[in-house]
């Protein structure tokens, strides 16, 4: 699987004669969030960043996400900060959509091109600029890290989905394959980001239901999807929030391959107490 895409917003603003009827849906088990609404307007700008600006696609809130927030960062030519993530306790995961990003953590560098994966676990001392000449844009996943006593913090690490093989999900003759991250074993990590691939036709063939909450942003291709109770047409640029024990099943429309860049809580004992 060499021909990979990307897709990534550009911002922009619709015209004066274009309709309001979108796709766009908000329900107490799922949302969908359209390409189409990724406008100008709806950018957000964070302390201490420069020549940045970013789409927020998830925050924890009462009735939506509950344990992550996701963003897309546009960072310009030289943008960037020093200060990046001012919350200790959180984790991220970064994952290049377009253009490259230098990321430098306890005074080494790292770039990262399109399909570049980064760790970063909480109380990392890193900062990120875009040392290029065109724009960069990149998924930022956060979530406040849960320790738990005897197993140390997982060490950050920097790779690329182009060099990761994708594991095969079993019955399904390689029509359906996640790309992975992080070693499902390795019970340090309390969140997996992967990337899910289906090939023209394939299908999740049975309504996941389980605890898990889920973000998926499209990276590529088109697919309807089962969420809750409905039938929800996708394409590349959409995201997908879905809340823990939603139902939820996919069949990959084509002509070309269906991918999206999945979040899931992972590994940890349920809380007992809300709040």
């Amino acid at each position: 699987m060499t021909d990979r895409t990307y897709y990534a917003p550009t911002g922009g603003n619709p015209p004066q004669t274009q309709l309001l009827t979108g796709r766009a849906v908000f329900t107490e088990a799922y949302a969908v969030i359209p390409r189409g609404v990724m406008m100008d307007i709806v950018t957000s700008y964070l302390p201490f960043w420069e020549g940045t600006r970013l789409w927020v696609l998830s925050r924890p809130l009462s009735g939506f996400a509950e344990t992550f927030s996701q963003y897309i960062m546009e960072v310009q030519p030289g943008g960037g900060s020093d200060r990046p993530e001012l919350d200790p306790g959180a984790e991220g995961a970064l994952f290049v959509v377009g253009g490259e990003i230098t990321v430098t953590l306890e005074g080494k560098a790292h770039g990262l091109t399109e399909g570049g994966f980064a760790f970063l676990p909480p109380g990392s001392r890193w900062t990120i600029r875009n040392e290029s000449t065109a724009p960069a844009r990149f998924h930022w996943i956060r979530k406040a890290y849960e320790a738990v006593e005897g197993l140390d913090t997982p060490e950050a690490f920097f790779v690329n989905e182009k060099d990761i093989k994708p594991s095969p999900m079993a019955h399904t003759e390689g029509k359906w394959a996640t790309t992975r991250f992080v070693d499902p074993a390795d019970l340090r990590h309390d969140m997996h980001v992967t990337i899910v691939t289906f090939e023209p036709g394939a299908v999740i063939p049975f309504a996941e239901t389980h605890v898990m909450e889920h973000g998926l942003y499209v990276l590529e291709g088109k697919a309807v999807y089962r969420l809750n109770q409905d039938w929800v047409e996708v394409e590349a640029g959409d995201f997908m929030w879905l809340r823990a024990f939603c139902p939820q099943a996919c069949y990959a429309g084509g002509p070309g391959r269906f991918r999206y860049l999945l979040y899931k809580d992972v590994n940890r004992h349920m809380k007992l107490k809300l709040g």
